[in-house]
């Protein structure tokens, strides 16, 4: 048979050539017989070698022994554990199949020190097979330009092109076989087998997506090894292996996974999850040992000594103890490890980076050529105590004796051995100096039941059955977990350094009664358990202590929910983003900032805000308590979301009595204070409000949302009836377990009713709302507020004092409504609000005109066909639009534009200096222009105002000082002179441009603003009032103004129709003069607040909803004054209206 002719190999089209894996005629179905086409064909859909390679090449060094070959797109990967081994000769060869076909088949072969390989093609990474060089026991010519190369099990037969080219093939391979010879009776190691003394990280049969049969895989260093099957695993010939330093794994779905790299992406499927979850931890390893540096070892192995294992002479240890100092190989490492961490310290050369420092190099250096530390070394090794006290007050142990005398690398040794006990002096009296000792390291041991890692968060029941006994050790910031006590190589570790949360799940949450959750900077989920809470506890503190820095120890005081470190923005420093650490314990949430003085813990329960912002993959979460912001962003998704569904949690209501619902500042449960809110902004002159009963499927089901998390929830008219939101919030009264007055003092209140004399009544109902917890007190403050409020328009709603204490007297009392005493109850506390409330008149003026302006808007609603209800919260930003300076707060009829900016001001912490001039802006980005709103104009309307482009932000006025100095000095009450002017007339805001810029003379007085053609016109053009016109700084630019200072004018005339125009001035200073003129003139002459206490006022008032009922914040003096009341003929306010 002749050998059948084939085109060059740079010929070949890649589409057509063989993308298998295996050697010529090898299939994994077990075949062994059949030719090679048909092998090929089988396999030709799978992708191997396909990237390109451009970016990747890297020279190889030059040397007069090794010649240059074509690149290969393995060569110049990032560098990893593992060197690049060079290329000791490459070329094309001629193959004979193993079953002796007289048919060769070009490949592509790569000679390098340690594999002998041969690839489809020069462009391939994987190969077909790979020939260690240590099993090669000779090789040997056959024939005309053939030779074989020869194993102990099998033989590989190549044809060269020519006898000098054999010649050459050989004389490589027979010189790379005797160096290897040389190294293996340097390292004195025997090589047992083929795989030589390195053992597997993990091992077994998987199935890869497009094989028949399942492979043999290997996980070995940083490389991830493939086989036919286990036979030829031990035998040492492999298919192809895989380079974990451009590797990445991520789970497909229950059973698969996927190994990425950027020539190929091996699809993995597992025979059950558990398996799965084994395969990707040990794959990261491998990674992670990839990715490791091989700095601190080379600068080791600088010492002869140190090249080779101190207990068993292997070459090139990569592990060291770090408390004897001696350098070890893998093997011996699992030993010394199974000795305990109390024995010998082990650590890595290459992957623990962070361990070694500076001094410890030097040590392990040092320790057998420097005379004083190897007698420190005896000393300790017959049992010499390294805490022991040296007797001298001042240096209280060796450690401290060793600084004193500048032994730097003593006080290494010494660090490294010491015992996890902090000695005790013997002396009873206290020393006067304070020594700065360092911190024993943490270490506890046991055993505990643990999972698989996870790479998400665990939502599901873990069962009993998922979890394996695993001996735990935690020592020097590792936690390592192994298959039994007698175990010396770790299944698996987990690094303090790496930790950054640790979350201990209610009891029975899983399978173990006591779980607690591991979470790492590598994305992964560590769940272990156990059934003794003592142990569960002991572990919990040890591993919170072996992470948790000295700044953060005060969190480790009390039981935590959760514990660990997030990014976050705070305050004004809102460009930098820092890391602190959190502590959740049920419904607070402590936080240590670095930077910052310790603050008291958010109490979650009281947020005005608690928000999601961003997208899914920069996600914020943000807490507004009173006077303070915290953005939580989420930096790692795993621990994020782990957080995020513990504080939404911990802030959601968690009982049906009044102290675990969700509360305000001033302790109203938000559940009432949404209710209460939305009545009395919708449901004042509702006919029967209270009486009638709203439908029952829509009420059960509002007050299920609203038990569940009431701060969420925004009741709108249209979307909920009056009397579905009444009903619920009866329901929710009627339902307390405890009841709002107590179930303890119920009788006194009821006994307290039947006494005659009013005053002697009052002081006892005073009395007996003392003793009320402070959320009932609070609530029933609240309550009573509202419904003197409902009873002041008994003419519409014809619910007056005596029909709503026959309503809830039975619903606070929860009794059957036979006894009338309750009712009475509520009926002194209405009639004697006042009174027993200790509310002022000015407060009752206050009250009168926020209700009153709630009545006006709506009728004015009805009147024009649009209604405002629900919670007037208003979005206002700090100095600039962006997520991480909103603030939502709520908008009272009587909130001046002052109150706004200071609010804003110190919810930020923000502290107002000398000249800073800090003001409210009305923001409309469609026309491009701004209006500082005047210090006493109310908010609300211009909320209400406001369009879709439109906002309101909080920052400096920087023109303020000039113009008050342009005030000052100037006289009189008027301005005159020319502007360009441009008319823009506009029906309800459509925006109908008319003409150009042109110059006109202006005369601004008192009353009104006129507009002369030219200076020496007697008769205006126009004429504008004064007290009508909203100036606003700047000109859209698709107007094309003549100058960049300009004003935008809007006038609303009489029938509602808005006129809009422009003007620009020739110079900023004359744009000033103008502007401070429009605000003089509009405010007779009070353009900003002269009382100082602009820079330190009192607490602002926190409205329910928009009435003055409860403040969120202040004394208890301010919680009685703010109580809302009214004027006694209820008509006299409805005439105002």
């Amino acid at each position: 048979m002749t050998k059948k002719e084939e085109p060059p190999p740079s010929r070949v089209p890649r589409a057509v050539r063989v993308a298998s894996l295996l050697s010529e005629g090898e299939e994994l179905s077990g075949d062994d017989q059949g030719d090679e086409d048909e092998d090929d064909n089988s396999y030709k859909g799978l992708p191997n070698g396909e990237w390109h390679t451009g970016i990747l090449n890297l020279p190889l060094s030059s040397s007069p022994r090794i010649p240059e070959f074509p690149p290969h797109p393995m060569d110049g990967l990032p560098g990893g554990s593992t060197p690049i081994t060079p290329v000791i000769k490459a070329g094309w060869l001629d193959k004979n199949p193993p079953q002796g076909s007289y048919i060769y088949q070009k490949r592509w072969v790569r000679l390098d020190a340690e594999y002998l390989r041969y690839f489809d093609s020069n462009k391939d990474a994987y190969s077909k097979r790979f020939v260690p060089v240590a099993c090669i026991s000779r090789v040997a010519a056959i024939g005309d330009q053939k030779f074989e190369v020869i194993t102990n099990n099998r033989t590989f037969a190549f044809r060269a092109e020519s006898d000098a080219e054999r010649k050459e093939w050989m004389q490589a391979l027979q010189q790379v076989v005797a160096d290897q010879r040389a190294r293996v009776r340097l390292s004195n190691a025997c090589l047992s087998g083929v795989q030589g003394s390195e053992l597997p990280d993990h091992s077994g049969s998987l199935e890869l997506r497009g094989f028949k049969n399942k492979l043999y895989v290997a996980i070995v260093g940083d490389k991830v090894q493939l086989y036919k099957n286990l036979e030829e695993y031990h035998l040492g010939i492999g298919i192809t292996f895989i380079d974990m330093s451009v590797g990445n794994v991520k789970e497909v779905d229950r059973r698969s996974f996927d190994l990425t790299t950027p020539y190929r992406i091996f699809s993995f499927l597992t025979d059950s999850e558990l398996e799965k979850e084994q395969w990707l931890e040990a794959m990261q390893g491998a990674i992670a040992e990839a990715l490791s540096t091989s700095e601190v070892t080379e600068r080791i192995w600088t010492v002869a000594p140190n090249r080779f294992c101190a207990d068993c002479g292997a070459a090139q240890p990569d592990w060291a103890s770090i408390n004897l100092c001696v350098v070890i190989c893998k093997r011996c490492a699992g030993e010394h490890r199974g000795l305990g961490a109390g024995i010998s310290k082990v650590r890595s050369l290459k992957m623990d980076r962070k361990v070694w420092t500076e001094t410890l190099i030097e040590a392990l250096c040092a320790a057998v050529t420097t005379t004083d530390l190897a007698e420190t070394q005896a000393l300790l090794g017959c049992g010499a105590g390294v805490s022991c006290f040296s007797g001298d007050p001042d240096t209280p142990t060796p450690l401290a004796l060793a600084e004193q005398a500048g032994q730097i690398l003593q006080m290494e040794f010494l660090r490294n051995n010491r015992s996890t006990e902090v000695p005790r002096l013997d002396s009873g009296k206290p020393l006067e100096k304070h020594y700065s000792v360092v911190l024993p390291t943490v270490s506890h041991s046991g055993f505990l039941y643990k999972t698989a890692s996870a790479g998400k968060p665990l939502q599901d029941r873990r069962a009993r059955e998922e979890f394996s006994r695993r001996w735990c050790v935690l020592s020097d910031g590792v936690l390592s977990y192994y298959e039994n006590e007698r175990a010396v190589t770790p299944n698996g570790e987990i690094r303090a350094s790496e930790i950054v949360c640790l979350a201990v799940p209610p009891p029975d949450t899983h399978g173990f009664e006591h779980t607690f959750e591991v979470y790492t900077e590598g994305e992964r989920l560590y769940l272990f358990g156990l059934e003794s809470a003592t142990l569960a506890c002991e572990w919990v503190k040890c591993i919170a202590k072996a992470f948790v820095p000295p700044l953060a120890e005060e969190l480790l005081t009390r039981d935590f929910d959760r514990l660990g470190r997030l990014p976050y923005k705070a305050g004004l420093s809102l460009q930098r983003t820092q890391e602190g650490w959190f502590s959740l314990i049920g419904s607070e949430l402590h936080a240590i900032f670095p930077e910052r003085p310790r603050e008291e813990p958010l109490q979650l329960r009281k947020l005005q805000e608690l928000s999601i912002q961003g997208d899914n993959e920069n996600q914020v979460l943000v807490l507004v308590e009173r006077r303070r912001t915290l953005y939580i962003q989420g930096e790692r998704r795993l621990d994020f979301t782990g957080w995020l569904m513990a504080i939404q949690k911990a802030a959601a209501s968690s009982g049906d009595t009044l102290s675990e619902q969700q509360l305000g500042d001033s302790d109203i449960p938000v559940i009432v204070y949404r209710c209460v809110d939305y009545i009395t902004q919708c449901g004042l002159t509702s006919e029967g409000i209270y009486r009638k009963c709203g439908q029952t499927s829509k009420t059960q089901r509002l007050l299920e949302s609203l038990r569940q998390d009431a701060r969420s929830v925004h009741l709108k008219e249209g979307e909920q009836h009056v009397d579905d939101v009444s009903s619920a919030l009866k329901r929710f009264l009627r339902d307390l377990p405890d009841g709002l007055f107590t179930r303890a003092q119920r009788l006194a209140w009821l006994e307290a009713s039947e006494i005659e004399d009013d005053e002697e009544k009052v002081s006892r109902y005073q009395d007996l709302l003392a003793r009320l917890p402070a959320v009932n007190r609070a609530t029933v403050k609240a309550l009573i507020s509202h419904l003197y409020c409902v009873q002041c328009f008994s003419d519409t709603n014809q619910m007056n004092t005596h029909n709503l204490a026959i309503v809830f007297g039975p619903t606070l009392f929860q009794t059957d409504g036979q006894d009338y005493k309750a009712g009475r109850v509520v009926e002194d506390l209405i009639g004697h609000y006042v009174v027993v409330f200790n509310v002022d008149e000015e407060e009752l003026r206050k009250q009168r005109e926020e209700v009153t302006a709630i009545v006006k808007m709506r009728v004015a609603g009805t009147a024009s066909g649009t209604q405002h209800a629900g919670d007037f919260i208003c979005t206002v930003y700090l100095e600039e639009k962006a997520a991480e300076t909103e603030q939502h707060i709520k908008i009272p009829a009587s909130m001046t534009a002052e109150e706004l900016t200071m609010d804003i001001l110190d919810r930020r912490n923000v502290g107002i200096r000398e000249k800073d001039y800090w003001t409210c802006f009305e923001v409309n980005e469609r026309e491009e222009a701004e209006r500082p709103l005047h210090f006493a104009e109310k908010v609300l309307p211009i909320l209400h105002g406001l369009g879709t482009d439109s906002y309101l932000v909080v920052k400096k006025h920087q023109s303020m000082e000039a113009m008050m100095l342009y005030l000052a000095s100037r006289v009189g009450d008027t301005k005159h002179g020319m502007m360009k002017f441009r008319e823009d007339r506009s029906l309800l805001g459509l925006g109908l441009p008319s003409g150009g810029f042109h110059d006109r003379y202006f005369i601004l007085n008192s009353s009104c603003l006129r507009l002369y053609k030219e200076v020496r016109s007697h008769r205006p053009e126009k004429e504008w009032p004064v007290k009508s016109l909203k100036v606003y700084l700047g000109v859209k630019k698709k107007l094309r103004p003549p100058t960049c200072w300009g004003l935008t004018v809007v006038h609303e005339t009489e029938k509602h129709e808005k006129q809009q125009w422009y003007l620009c001035c020739d110079t900023q200073m004359e744009l000033r003069e103008w502007f401070a003129t429009f605000l003089f003139v509009q405010h007779d002459g009070l353009v900003w607040p002269s009382e100082p206490s602009r820079v330190s006022r009192a607490v602002p008032e926190v409205r329910l909803g928009s009435v003055s009922l409860i403040p969120l914040r202040g004394s208890e003096n301010e919680m009685r004054r703010s109580v809302a009341a009214f004027a006694s003929d209820p008509l006299s306010l409805l005439r105002n209206v």
